[in-house]
């Protein structure tokens, strides 16, 4: 489980909104299929997609997985690491995409991207929205982002604001919903950096945002079981890795997020080779936790749970295609889980409202790999104490409402933020058309 430190889930905008919340019988009666849109996902992913945006040095690269590398360099732009003191010089090219008009008028966006940082190489992702009355946020950076360490420390960056709208580490949300802001578009832009001289270029495959309008709602409307199935995805307890590699988040004991993604790529049979594990203390079990979680620390958050670090880090292994979005309810997890798609979730709760957690948490990433008879969730919980232990079944109606809702009450009768339905997917390129399907029903593909 992450630290108590951790940010708020969802950024702590919503926390000052004053949408009406039902009461929970009648929210629990409520027809799922009445739920109105919250979400929308866009990504730019094709040649026709990077040749629609402008970009000054850039160059699209044709083949089967399209991208965006460095051409002629745009000039050179020095950039200080706050997080070495050290001031390097780099070569850049900028590349900005055409304005997405949101379908869904949004109080939050997540960006999210795919790219191979060789070494000497980095990038950074940046997001100007577009408020209701037609004016713009500033540039709010994203992420500046390296699948190692050794040339930047990847980072978030903190203080970002305009009197409307901020950015918590990997989340620009408006300060005040209840006032009726919302963000209605956005404009995504990435700065490639390279070394001087080097022919080396970072490449882009995917570049996007989810932007979603989520109400206020302490519970959710219950959803109809569906069908059973379970997916053979390998198991990986955080808590084995407790008091290993400290500098990354406290070691094991915050892992969740690196754990549950671990699972995942191995479920598609991805993951580090030897030469990546050999920095690893030879003793410890599953070094392949400790790299992950070396490769998706956030220096600024000080923390492994960047969601974006998270599945740029997944998309960094062959053909894997990595997003950050959310879902609406059990019955869209149901319809990948069906086509054999896992999901990674996050999820607050009291000790207690999840029976068989054993604990509570201020937020935690878990792994759902199916649906039993009855309906309820099977989810390996990176949060047992043995990777045999990993495996569990949890209560439908339990685990729908803690994940899906925005709104919840702390040990000491506070309300905090809920995360919203929000969850991690990694799939490959090559997928079946039943997966395709699915990935196209929820506008990830």
């Amino acid at each position: 489980m992450p630290s108590a430190a951790r940010r708020t889930v969802l950024a702590a905008a919503l926390a000052a909104a004053a949408v009406p919340v039902l009461p929970a019988a009648a929210a629990a009666s409520a027809p799922a299929s009445e739920e109105p849109c919250l979400v929308d996902n866009h990504f730019w992913t094709t040649y026709t997609d990077w040749r629609s945006g402008t970009g000054p040095g850039t160059r699209v690269v044709r083949g089967r997985r399209p991208g965006l590398a460095i051409g002629a360099p745009d000039g050179l732009t020095t950039y200080r690491d706050p997080h070495t003191g050290r001031t390097g010089t780099y070569e850049y090219a900028r590349w900005t995409s055409p304005l997405h008009r949101s379908r869904v008028p949004a109080t939050e966006i997540v960006a999210s991207w795919n790219a191979d940082t060789p070494p000497g190489t980095w990038i950074a992702v940046e997001l100007c929205a577009v408020y209701t009355d037609g004016s713009r946020t500033p540039w709010y950076v994203m992420g500046r982002w390296a699948a190692g360490d050794a040339d930047i420390r990847r980072t978030s960056v903190d203080g970002q604001r305009d009197g409307r709208s901020n950015v918590s580490t990997d989340t620009v949300g408006v300060d005040d919903p209840a006032a009726g802001t919302r963000l209605t578009g956005y404009q995504l832009r990435l700065v490639l950096h390279r070394l001087p001289g080097s022919t080396a270029t970072p490449t882009v495959w995917r570049l996007g945002a989810m932007a979603s309008d989520v109400p206020d709602r302490f519970t959710v409307p219950a959803s109809e079981p569906c069908r059973a199935r379970e997916l053979r995805v390998p198991r990986h307890s955080q808590e084995i890795h407790v008091g290993q590699y400290p500098e990354y988040d406290n070691g094991g004991e915050a892992w969740c997020s690196p754990t549950s993604a671990t699972m995942i790529l191995e479920y598609w049979r991805r993951g580090p080779t030897a030469d990546d594990l050999a920095w690893v203390n030879p003793a410890y079990a599953d070094p392949q936790v400790c790299h992950a979680a070396r490769q998706t620390y956030d220096y600024q958050y000080d923390g492994c749970g960047n969601w974006p670090f998270n599945a740029a880090y997944a998309a960094t292994y062959r053909d894997m295609n990595a997003v950050v979005t959310r879902l609406g309810s059990l019955d869209d997890l149901a319809l990948l889980l069906r086509a054999g798609i896992p999901a990674i979730t996050s999820q607050s709760f009291l000790k207690g409202e999840l029976t068989g957690a054993g604990y509570g948490t201020s937020g935690h990433l878990m792994t759902v790999i199916g649906f039993t008879g009855a309906g309820d969730v099977i989810a390996n919980d990176p949060a047992s104490p043995t990777n045999e232990a990993v495996r569990r079944v949890y209560r439908r109606r339990e685990f729908e409402n803690i994940w899906l809702r925005t709104k919840r009450y702390d040990a000491a009768g506070k309300v905090k933020s809920g995360t919203g339905g929000v969850c991690y997917l990694f799939w490959p390129l090559d997928t079946t058309s039943e997966q395709r399907h699915a990935l196209r029903k929820l506008d990830l593909i």
